[in-house]
């Protein structure tokens, strides 16, 4: 049960997490593992989709220190932003640590569940234990986020965060009608991405979607409050972060059946 604020909860995860990536690292070398995560991210993302972001002890730590914690700060501005938060479940594909899926979840207005899906075990096991911290009612599995079975209804939030452009050309065809399907029939989708210096060029493809199903795309510039271990990763690895930046793309559902 939630019992107390998203601040808190995200205060106590990033303690949490500074005491189980650190146990067997150093900082150094934390932040050495970040500039190749970073550096796989913007100049080897073709990469991404072998699974080249989670190799190694160093990268999962730096992932799980710095990545997540911003992914899940960007994620919940953006849900106050949309006024999504009338979802009773979400369904988290791609869930990577669980950090975008947990940030929905905590902004929502009732008890949320979360069923995060991944196929990096590594990730699925790290998502399981950030629910459990952030005292979400949530699961996550291993599974490819293109063999998700979405059931889509009213009250239901279906997130694919940083995890869309990862697919390949074929499964990102193939994945764009059912989520497009899914919000015509009541769920709300919401899809998270960084905003590149090249557009990616799926994108516009996605947002022409979206918007002729009755969405939104927007991009974001929000406000970013790193906690002082993220800072000191940043500073190491050269990341200088004034602010959190991402691009969504959103259909409303029908969240009439929660009231």
């Amino acid at each position: 049960m939630k019992s107390g604020s998203a601040d808190s909860f995200f205060s106590n995860w990033i303690a949490a997490l500074d005491e189980r990536h650190l146990a067997d690292l150093t900082l150094p070398e934390v932040g050495r593992a970040l500039r190749a995560l970073s550096s796989c991210y913007v100049e080897r993302r073709s990469r991404l989709a072998e699974g080249a972001a989670l190799e190694g002890a160093g990268k999962r730590a730096a992932f799980a220190l710095f990545y997540a914690p911003l992914h899940f700060q960007a994620t919940a501005q953006i849900v106050d932003r949309l006024a999504a938060g009338d979802v009773a479940e979400i369904v988290d594909l791609g869930c990577g640590t669980g950090a975008a899926g947990a940030a929905w979840a905590l902004a929502a207005r009732k008890e949320t569940r979360v069923s995060g899906f991944d196929r990096n075990a590594w990730a699925v096991a790290e998502a399981n234990w950030s629910y459990q911290q952030l005292e979400l009612r949530g699961r996550a599995t291993r599974l490819d986020l293109t063999r998700v079975q979405l059931r889509p209804r009213p009250g239901l939030g279906i997130l694919a965060a940083y995890a869309i452009n990862e697919l390949t050309d074929a499964a990102r065809a193939a994945v764009l009608p059912r989520l497009i399907d899914a919000g015509q029939r009541g769920a709300s989708v919401m899809i998270v991405e960084p905003i590149a210096r090249r557009l990616a060029p799926w994108w516009s493809t996605w947002e022409s979607a979206f918007t002729a199903a009755g969405g939104r795309a927007d991009e974001w510039r929000l406000p970013a409050s790193l906690p002082p271990r993220q800072r000191q990763l940043a500073k190491s690895a050269g990341l200088n972060p004034q602010e959190l930046t991402a691009r969504t793309l959103f259909l409303a559902g029908d969240a009439r059946a929660l009231r």
